[in-house]
């Protein structure tokens, strides 16, 4: 089985789900911590590929479901600057593993390692109150 590097938001249960779903699939995980990494942008764009701009944020953090940040109308420059400013943004859980990297818990190398697609409950976060846990391309490109 694999080794699963895992940044997620300690104390959110949504990432306690996914790691207990990837070591009971078999996988060793190392959780990391989202909010204290020493990110740069070269390394932070390592886990978003070729995926939309729009698909870098976190769905769930609060500027985001405020309409404060709307990651639709935002260019990848602008978005690298937000995401490395505030990680709370950053979509969760950053994934590595098998050579590969990725942002969420519904995309490669996670749907290989689950070997089906993660159950919904896997994929968002649960909370709905107003602090909710928030759950590879090149740097220039615009989204």
């Amino acid at each position: 089985m694999a080794t699963v590097l895992l940044w997620q938001k300690p104390g959110c249960s949504t990432n306690a789900r996914q790691i207990r779903a990837l070591e009971a699939a078999g996988h060793r995980v190392v959780a990391k911590n989202l909010l204290t990494e020493l990110w740069t942008a070269p390394n932070l764009l390592t886990f978003f590929g070729d995926t939309p701009v729009r698909s870098w944020f976190n769905p769930a953090a609060r500027q985001v479901k405020s309409g404060a940040i709307d990651p639709t109308a935002i260019n990848a420059i602008d978005a690298i600057a937000l995401l490395l400013e505030s990680p709370l943004l950053i979509r969760r859980p950053l994934i590595e593993a098998v050579n590969m990297k990725c942002a969420g818990f519904d995309r490669e190398p996670v749907l290989s390692l689950l070997g089906a697609s993660p159950r919904r409950e896997l994929q968002n976060c649960t909370h709905t109150y107003a602090l909710p846990c928030t759950t590879v391309g090149p740097f220039l490109r615009r989204g």
